[in-house]
């Protein structure tokens, strides 16, 4: 296994935290971690990269470094309800970061219209199911 990413600095580190601060209106405990990632998809080698962990409102999220500038992210609820951004890396922290929390936050505000019992009006044409009247 490759060891060769750089650790977050404590600049990105403190990036990272500013964006939860301005997110939740609070300081939000984050840990650091190390994540096993398939870099090369043509290849089963696996690469040690430098992961930052947060939990908040029931998510949990995770921002990988892969290389210098260079980001992957994804937020989970559990080991089979996983999400990604729908983009593999982003050579921006700022921009990996910002689209993790809005993209969980879209996922957010569905779920809780479908909870709440929005109509297929609500959701527009993401809906097929029975009309709620």
């Amino acid at each position: 296994m490759n060891n060769s990413v750089p650790d977050f600095t404590e600049t990105e580190k403190k990036l990272v935290t500013t964006q939860l601060f301005q997110r939740y209106g609070k300081l939000v405990p984050m840990q650091l971690a190390d994540s096993e990632l398939q870099l090369d998809p043509s290849s089963e080698h696996l690469t040690l990269c430098p992961t930052l962990y947060w939990t908040e409102r029931g998510a949990h999220f995770v921002v990988c470094k892969t290389a210098d500038e260079r980001f992957r992210s994804q937020f989970f609820y559990s080991e089979a309800d996983q999400y990604g951004t729908g983009k593999d890396e982003y050579p921006d922290l700022r921009e990996c970061v910002l689209t993790l929390l809005q993209v969980q936050s879209d996922h957010e505000r569905k779920l809780s219209n479908i909870s709440s019992g929005a109509t297929a009006a609500n959701l527009g044409d993401e809906y097929s199911g029975p009309l709620v009247i």
